[in-house]
């Protein structure tokens, strides 16, 4: 069964496309900047203006993801990756990017910035006890199963 998410085009986002996945088996949809061109300095953060609101279904989140070709060419990657967009928002989805390569890079409008996923997130009730169950790995930490 295929769910829908409504999408509404803010003024700014005029002649821009809707997220759209780029091939049939692609997870994430590519969303564009609807900023004006801008350049992003190495170790810059900006927030960037994407002309969308959406409603999520309850039970479900959008999770902003970066793109690994900007990512691997020049370094653009979200600094609060993957990003949480809850099913009771309704602002502009906004990115928050960084620079983390070595040289400037410039960002057009229109330019694929990053990746909408949508997921299923079950609602938990958290239990407060005095001790917890054992598990095969106990209390090992960052790399205790191996590398």
């Amino acid at each position: 069964m295929t769910r829908s998410v409504q999408v509404l085009r803010l003024p700014h986002h005029d002649g821009l496309p809707l997220p759209a996945r780029q091939s049939a088996g692609a997870a994430g949809y590519d969303l564009a900047s609807a900023d004006a061109d801008f350049t992003l300095q190495p170790l810059e953060r900006r927030l960037v203006r994407t002309g969308l609101a959406l409603a999520i279904p309850r039970g479900y989140e959008a999770q902003v993801r970066p793109r690994s070709g900007l990512a691997l060419k020049h370094g653009l990657t979200l600094p609060n990756t993957p990003a949480t967009i809850d099913s009771d928002y309704r602002g502009e989805l906004l990115v928050a990017m960084i620079n983390l390569g070595t040289e400037p890079v410039a960002v057009e409008r229109g330019m694929r910035i990053a990746q909408l996923v949508f997921q299923r997130v079950e609602a938990m009730e958290l239990e407060e006890v005095a001790e917890l169950p054992p598990s095969e790995r106990g209390q090992g930490g960052f790399g205790s199963t191996g590398l």
